[in-house]
């Protein structure tokens, strides 16, 4: 009798703790019944903003979260973030919107390395605007046949955005200019010099270099109309039309009409829907005390972070933008 009712209780017990820990996974927004975990966060070069962006999120969001912990590092930025997150090496990373679609395709810069579909989405964080910067007497992209246009470094995403605007303006980057690869630096001291017309910079503005050459030289920001921008996002999603303001740079005070893509957060499909949730909640919960250690925060909200994503959310992210009603 003894031992069938030791039997008895401990099938009972059993059961109990069972249906106790239903009870606790039932949301899969209780980070208390999930493991902790420390995920590598890819940003950019320690000059960049990729870096510090990374770093403020570590700095502020660390000690507000239960079962996350960020460990930010130096990286490549975009194309080597998605390479990064294929391989293991990093969870979270810092890309840009038209990378990720070229990676989760398999297309332009990807080309010869196939789809990446390792990864999905957490948010759009900024928009990083394709600024072309000339010297003056050039007033519009059609001008720029026959110049000397610096377009980022080889085979950059900058590259790619070049090739793209120029075609929607019937310019081939490679036959109707003389094309130069270089950085924004590099860009900055052509014209500067007089060594080159014009350039085309992808970067949250205002951009250092842009700023520092405005002081010392003037320059022209050329503009995508309407018609142009429609044409460019009509072929390439990840597109959206911007504005960069009149004052943005010294001797600048027109608004000039151009487009952006978007900084976008990543995460590897191997992290928890736990996990991701957290932080894209935390994100959000203390938006107002990363922006006030960085302002490249102050324009994150709920609404822009499920804009202009050409990949899937991760399943986390998907569940926080559904309870707050940003997605169906």
């Amino acid at each position: 009798m003894k031992k069938s009712f030791s039997a008895v209780t401990a099938l009972v017990l059993a059961s109990v703790m069972v249906l106790s820990g239903c009870g606790s996974s039932s949301s899969s927004a209780d980070s208390s019944a999930a493991e902790s975990v420390t995920l590598t966060y890819g940003t950019g070069g320690t000059t960049g903003t990729y870096y510090p962006y990374g770093g403020t999120m570590a700095t502020v969001l660390n000690d507000k979260m239960d079962i996350v912990d960020l460990t930010v590092t130096s990286t490549g930025a975009s194309k080597a973030n998605i390479l990064d997150v294929e391989d293991g090496i990093s969870q979270l990373a810092i890309v840009q919107n038209d990378v990720m679609y070229y990676a989760y395709n398999g297309t332009d810069l990807f080309a010869e390395d196939g789809e990446f579909t390792s990864f999905t989405a957490v948010a759009s964080l900024y928009e990083e605007t394709c600024q072309i910067i000339a010297a003056p007497g050039i007033s519009s992209i059609e001008d720029l046949k026959g110049k000397t246009v610096n377009v980022g470094d080889a085979g950059s995403g900058v590259e790619f955005n070049a090739t793209q605007i120029l075609a929607a303006y019937g310019i081939d980057i490679n036959s109707d200019i003389n094309k130069v690869n270089g950085s924004f630096s590099d860009a900055a001291d052509g014209i500067k010099d007089g060594k080159i017309d014009a350039a085309f910079v992808t970067a949250g503005a205002p951009t250092t270099a842009i700023v520092d050459l405005a002081i010392s030289k003037d320059v022209v920001l050329l503009e995508v109309d309407d018609a142009h921008a429609a044409t460019l996002m009509a072929d390439y999603p990840f597109y959206v039309q911007t504005v960069i303001p009149g004052g943005t740079y010294n001797g600048i005070s027109e608004d000039a009409q151009t487009v952006s893509v978007n900084a976008t957060l990543i995460a590897s499909n191997d992290v928890s829907t736990e996990a991701i949730y957290e932080l894209t909640k935390a994100m959000f919960e203390n938006q107002a005390d990363l922006a006030a250690s960085n302002d490249k925060f102050s324009v994150l909200s709920v609404e822009s972070a499920v804009q202009g994503i050409p990949t899937p959310f991760h399943p986390g992210a998907e569940q926080y933008y559904k309870e707050v009603g940003a997605i169906d």
